[in-house]
């Protein structure tokens, strides 16, 4: 039975016993902020388990949930291929009573859907319950008809859920199946002995039984959660009014089961994917090499297999010829041998997270340096090293995720509806990744050299915080990822000189910004007294720009500046981007100009100038009209091309950081690349268009729960309250935001994109002008354009196909130029080879040249390697531009003897304090200083005989 046939006869199982089917929530909690991702069934209906929301209509629910573990308290990451169970990615079956059915419902549905729909024998099931719960035992008893032998009470930490460490929990049920009778492959550990690897034992002693879960005999497939308490502070246990049921199977183990096997990735679910590995890298898995775990502590490598093995029923679990015929070359044992440092489970762990990458992409995670999307380029990243370990040096995860929108598409239509974002992700994050992985694993090779153990388990030394963060922010290797690589080779890794090295880089970042910020630091605002009363502050400036009020407490700053605290206050003090107000207040004999503002202790702190003594007391405190206005019109613009981006590039377009200031408006997103022309356009028209259609926006306060689950777009890692402003422009965009905006986007009158860049590893950036800013723009474009006119003598409406014929002109012009320099340069050349010096025996050409661009250098190194046909050539230039450069060229002959230009520019790069690189034939560097560099080209000679010396 494969695993889509699994699906669907579950679903319809518990549909015919009143549930009501409802789809899989995304694998990432929509409203849950304790959980980064979705890891259960009962996750979708964790409020009302809660008693905060009302049960979808009836009281009984079934799902197959998507599920995601590999980040915060769930995180099997590390396991995952070297396992036969453990997976980033899952599908969770479930059925769940909302205070409807409870134990001997739930106990009969599972034993009826287990034996009858499933047909497997019921003399190789066993169940264990709390050891407290007599009522299960005896219902197991009664329903299933098992032997007390073969129900096992446990303890708490076996055998009773809880949510939290209050709230509601309860004792559970697992069902457990013996492999050693149905899974064709089923082998015992090496040396494994005792009770619980008797083949011809009907009954089992607990501790036998404990032992053989641990080894892999006996497989836990479902879990029955009986919810029946409400645990109190004090640890006490309530009763609950309407006790309630939650249950989890795995369709990966019970597809093993179905297929006769014993390893999940032995299944239709993850054949087609290893299969795809192979095609792919040009090596094939050995099913058998490198066998991995059955559970945590089970011995990896097997020699004998079990003989007298009952068979397993043929058309139920034992017939899986159908599901291999879809990977053939998958499921044949190899004798190939691998790279240096691969084994088998690199091809499972590619399968595995070519799954969770698929599935995260398309349910709006994007790859990044922080939260999910953090957990998201690990897990991409380790499939990356994997199949650089299997000698893959191209974009290899794309290839299997191609395959998994395929085989679950069906099931999941997000795949196939943000197929082309998957793709196109995945290869820009791989590709990125490969540019640095060959270096990091050079550095990595020499920080942990591979060592034979011998079968020792001894540490061969540490590696340095310092150098596990150059590993992550010179080459990405994330730092569990340099863990896991330094354990495989006997290597522990000082995770507190790593934390030490990334704060410091953290706390540099913050100290150059603060610099570059002029005002009051927050801490002198907070130290001392403030004159007047602690009575709060209220912003009121969504509607007012000039309100009389009274300043409720003060306190005088150096330099003639002073704080005012306003019982209500028109200035928006800078938060979501939106940057702080200016203004002035105005009392008897006094103003302040306002320059700043601040929050202090909760309460809104207007800063500036004073002329006077501000006394407390009434007062009248304004915002400059067009200043405001202006910044308003930026913030609704920047919703409507957040709206429009998400339109035109995906789903997975999330805001990474803006800036809404009166004078432009910068959003910054998450996308794997640049956007086209086309793409920049069509964002353009679809905000204009928002614009020219005059809507009018509302603005409403609700509860964050209902703000989100009516469409409201928040952001993840941002705190929110209770209660929640929520923007809506009908029809475009529905936002939580606390900034000033248009009462209708006929305001905002014009919208231009200024510039669209990148400014981190998949996050871009664009600038846009609008109203005032983007006609301001437009004349000066005009301006601009009269003045090109002026300066090429072009009519008016001629001037593109003037500058044409300029370009055109300039390209014939180099042509020449670059011909005579491949021809010598007017005999330059031929100098430079005649005063050419003779380095064991081989010819070196050394000098600093004037050249005005790279490409003048190119040429002249071209022709140097013509003119001198066997020798080493070394120049140097410094560019029109400031910049200096250094080339080295090899002849052909000296090329095909092993020496290589690449290898002796990195040396005189690297003495000249420049870095750079390329081909055997030719390479260059950029070095700052031009004198260092002028002193190493005259080294060279000498340089170059000691690398041939080291490299003869």
């Amino acid at each position: 039975m494969n695993a889509a046939e699994i699906r669907t006869k579950f679903t319809e199982y518990f549909e015919k016993q009143g549930h009501i089917v409802l789809p899989s929530s995304p694998v990432v909690p929509g409203d849950d902020p304790t959980l980064m991702f979705t890891n259960a069934g009962m996750v979708q209906f964790k409020k009302v388990f809660l008693g905060q929301e009302l049960p979808p209509s009836g009281r009984r629910a079934t799902t197959v949930q998507k599920c995601v573990r590999a980040g915060g308290k769930h995180n099997d990451l590390e396991q995952v291929g070297h396992t036969a169970r453990h997976h980033t990615f899952f599908e969770m079956l479930g059925n769940f009573s909302f205070g409807d059915y409870f134990k001997r419902d739930a106990i009969r549905f599972a034993w009826e859907f287990v034996t009858k729909e499933l047909k497997l024998p019921p003399e190789h099931i066993r169940v264990t319950v709390f050891e407290e719960d007599d009522e299960a035992r005896a219902l197991w008893r009664e329903i299933a008809g098992l032997p007390d032998s073969r129900i096992y009470g446990l303890g708490a930490h076996d055998n009773f859920w809880q949510m939290a460490d209050t709230g509601p929990c309860g004792p559970c049920s697992e069902i457990f199946l013996d492999l050693a009778h149905v899974a064709r492959d089923f082998t015992f550990p090496e040396g494994a002995k005792g009770e619980w690897t008797e083949i011809g034992r009907r009954e089992f002693s607990k501790d036998a039984f404990v032992e053989g879960t641990e080894a892999g005999r006996f497989l836990e497939f479902w879990n029955l959660v009986f919810m029946q308490f409400d645990r109190q502070p004090d640890g006490k246990l309530v009763p609950l009014p309407k006790p309630s049921v939650d249950t989890g199977a795995g369709l990966e183990r019970i597809a093993a089961i179905m297929q006769g096997e014993s390893n999940n990735f032995h299944t239709d679910l993850f054949l087609p994917l290893i299969a795809t590995v192979e095609k792919t890298v040009g090596h094939r898995y050995s099913r058998n090499g490198g066998t991995p775990q059955n559970r945590k502590g089970a011995n990896a490598s097997v020699k004998s297999r079990r003989s007298g093995r009952s068979k397993a029923r043929r058309g139920t679990f034992a017939d899986s010829k159908s599901v291999k015929s879809k990977s053939a070359s998958a499921t044949l044992d190899s004798s190939e041998s691998l790279p240096r440092g691969a084994e088998p489970a690199s091809f499972r762990v590619i399968a595995d997270h070519s799954r969770a990458v698929a599935f995260l992409l398309a349910d709006g995670v994007f790859p990044s340096n922080e939260g999910r999307g953090y957990v998201l380029r690990r897990i991409l990243r380790r499939a990356v090293r994997h199949a650089w370990l299997l000698g893959r040096r191209q974009p290899t995860l794309v290839e299997v995720v191609r395959v998994v929108i395929n085989q679950m598409g069906d099931v999941y239509p997000e795949l196939r509806q943000r197929s082309k974002h998957i793709i196109d992700t995945t290869r820009a994050e791989e590709e990125r990744f490969l540019a640095t992985i060959e270096g990091g694993m050079r550095r990595f090779d020499e920080l942990a050299p591979q060592k034979s153990t011998q079968g020792s388990t001894a540490m061969h030394g540490t590696i340095a915080g310092e150098d596990a963060f150059k590993l992550y922010d010179t080459f990405g290797f994330p730092i569990d990822l340099t863990e896991l690589m330094a354990r495989e080779r006997g290597y522990s890794v000082d995770i507190a000189g790593f934390e030490a090295a990334l704060q410091a880089q953290r706390t540099q970042s913050q100290e150059e910004r603060r610099s570059k910020k002029v005002g009051v630091a927050q801490d002198v605002l907070g130290e001392g007294s403030w004159a007047g009363s602690e009575t709060s502050t209220t912003f009121v400036g969504h509607d007012s720009l000039d309100v009389s009020t009274d300043v409720i407490a003060k306190r005088e700053l150096p330099e003639g500046r002073v704080a005012v605290m306003l019982a209500e206050t028109p200035f928006y003090v800078e938060s979501g981007g939106q940057i702080s107000d200016r203004g002035e207040i105005i009392g008897e004999g006094w103003r302040v100009d306002v320059d700043e503002i601040r929050k202090v202790d909760g309460r809104i702190a207007a800063i500036g100038k004073v002329t006077g003594e501000v006394q407390l007391g009434k007062a009248r405190a304004s915002v400059p009209r067009d200043r405001r206005r202006d910044t308003e019109r930026n913030h609704t613009a920047t919703h409507l091309l957040h709206a429009a981006l998400r339109q035109v590039l995906g789903e997975h377009v999330h805001q990474a950081g803006s800036l809404v200031a009166p004078d432009r408006l910068r959003f910054d997103f998450t996308h794997h690349g640049p956007l086209t022309p086309q793409q920049i356009t069509e964002v353009e028209n679809l905000v204009n268009r928002g614009i020219l259609e005059g809507v009018q926006l509302t603005f409403e306060q609700k509860r964050y729960a209902d703000a989100v689950a009516g469409g409201a777009m928040a952001l993840f890692g941002e705190k929110y309250g209770d209660v929640v402003r929520v923007v809506t422009i009908p029809g475009l965009s529905v936002e939580l935001c606390g900034g000033t905006h248009v009462r209708n986007t006929a305001e905002i009158a014009l919208f231009k994109i200024v510039s669209e860049t990148g400014v981190a590893a998949g996050v871009r950036r664009i600038e846009a002008v609008t109203g005032r800013g983007a006609l301001n723009l437009f004349r000066e474009r005009e301006r601009e354009l009269q003045e090109i006119e002026s300066l090429v003598r072009a009519p008016a409406g001629q001037v593109v196909k003037r500058v044409h014929t300029l370009v055109e002109d300039r390209r014939v012009l180099e042509k020449r130029l670059e011909e005579a320099m491949r021809s010598g340069g007017g005999g330059a050349i031929k100098t430079l080879v005649d005063q050419s010096s003779v380095v064991n025996g081989v010819r070196v050409v050394a000098a600093n040249v004037n050249a005005p661009d790279l490409p003048s250098l190119q040429a002249m190194g071209d022709a140097l390697r013509a003119q001198m046909e066997s020798g080493i050539g070394v120049l140097a230039a410094s560019f029109d531009n400031g910049k200096n450069t250094m080339l080295t060229v090899v002849s052909d002959d000296l090329r095909d003897r092993g020496v290589s230009a690449d290898a002796i520019l990195r040396e005189l790069a690297a003495a000249a304090g420049g870095k750079g690189g390329g081909k055997p034939h030719m390479a260059q560097a950029g070095i700052p200083d031009a004198e260092r560099m002028a002193s190493v080209v005259a080294e060279a000679p000498e340089m170059i005989r000691k690398h041939l010396a080291a490299t003869a």
